[in-house]
């Protein structure tokens, strides 16, 4: 398969699976067209963002199974794309421009560092196939973890190396350094990690990132920064400036509230950005209606800081909801909170779509899990009167 036929075709699993059953494991280092076929067909049997709210009755009461920001876009974004109709038959590719120069102003890195996307799976799809052009590599992740760039990778038959968590469900980095050798082609990070919303202690990502970079490239999937107290501090983005093999990534899908306007972008070394710029269409992707409103929603503090208030009262809402009921949960650093089950997975979430409540499920460490994203407090009321019937 080409690269162009597979972009076409992995529409089917971009906003999909993030774990596959143990067998998958072994799907991973057949050739690619076998082991693409092969993880199709498994697929069936993990619920998809995209399949659950195609199933959900109509309408949903919560939607709550896609790490969307409820609460978003800010007024000021919804305005500039209303102003933005009028000259939106022209392409945007000055207010692109005008984008990057803005958030490397503020980074602190230069525009030849960024690469703009329509959200970051794009990018990194554009990595997981620049990544897999060597025959018999491997890239090496947490595991679980988001899985859209060391799947993508996996189709091209480049092998996935998976790391177990630590026992309080965080990335290994120490197990993570020790999988690298000669074969490696790229260490994936996702910080904070998604499904169990835990993130990393910055130092020591830092540390690692600063040595493991001397021997692959690191990319570190930063989606849910801005739901960290300090989101600059706890990011790598430093490490583009000190020269390292570092890719970090960002989205404006989570906090900023963009999932349906679509724009991301990666910062990396200047080659590295040519480089991958040839595997996606990059800004140009993006529609003149978003850039504008990214623009005008960029580092936006005040409604930045009221959707994580926003965020946290709900969050507390849902841990108040599990004790009550008797049900442990991973403190979470993100916009999404993950709960080990009392049945099987696949059945409580069909129980909870029959009441109009949208949830994802995984299975992992021998045992069923619920991940279930913060909605509105209305969202969060009907996902606790469903789970007290179910649970």
């Amino acid at each position: 398969m080409n690269r162009r036929n597979w972009l076409k075709s992995s529409a089917l699993l971009a906003g999909g699976l993030t774990l596959f059953s143990g067998s998958a494991n072994q799907l991973l280092a057949m050739p690619g067209k076998v082991a693409r076929k092969k993880l199709l067909e498994e697929s069936i049997n993990y619920a998809t963002d995209e399949s659950i709210i195609l199933a959900a009755p109509a309408p949903l009461k919560a939607r709550l199974s896609s790490n969307e920001n409820p609460f978003g876009p800010s007024a000021k974004a919804k305005k500039a794309i209303m102003e933005a109709l009028e000259t939106s038959y022209q392409y945007p590719s000055v207010y692109i421009r005008e984008l990057t120069n803005k958030i490397a102003e503020y980074e602190g890195v230069k525009p030849e560092n960024i690469l703009m996307g329509a959200g970051s799976s794009p990018l990194l799809l554009a990595a997981a196939m620049y990544f897999s052009e060597k025959n018999g590599s491997n890239i090496v992740s947490g595991d679980p973890t988001y899985a859209s760039l060391p799947r993508g990778a996996a189709e091209f038959n480049t092998a996935w190396t998976k790391v177990p968590l630590t026992a309080d469900y965080k990335l290994d980095l120490d197990a993570m350094e020790k999988k690298v050798d000669s074969s490696t082609s790229l260490m994936y990070i996702c910080n904070p990690n998604n499904p169990t919303g835990t993130v990393v202690d910055t130092a020591k990502l830092k540390a690692f990132c600063e040595r493991v970079s001397k021997k692959v490239p690191v990319f570190v999937d930063e989606a849910y920064i801005d739901y960290l107290p300090d989101p600059k501090a706890a990011s790598v983005m430093d490490a583009i400036n000190k020269g390292q093999n570092v890719i970090v990534a960002r989205t404006f899908s989570k906090l900023y509230g963009f999932a349906g306007l679509r724009v991301g972008y990666i910062v990396a070394q200047p080659e590295l950005v040519k480089t991958l710029s040839k595997y996606t269409a990059g800004g140009f992707s993006i529609s003149a209606t978003s850039v504008k409103a990214a623009l005008a929603a960029y580092n936006d503090q005040e409604f930045l800081k009221d959707a994580l208030k926003k965020t946290l009262a709900s969050k507390n809402f849902l841990y108040d909801v599990l004790k009550k009921e008797g049900y442990e949960f991973i403190p979470s650093s993100s916009n999404f909170v993950m709960f080990p089950l009392k049945m099987e997975g696949e059945k409580f979430t069909a129980e909870l779509m029959k009441r109009g409540v949208g949830v994802r499920n995984w299975k992992f460490n021998n045992k069923e899990w619920c991940r279930i994203s913060i909605g509105r407090m209305d969202e969060m009321q009907a996902f606790a009167d469903a789970f007290k019937q179910v649970s």
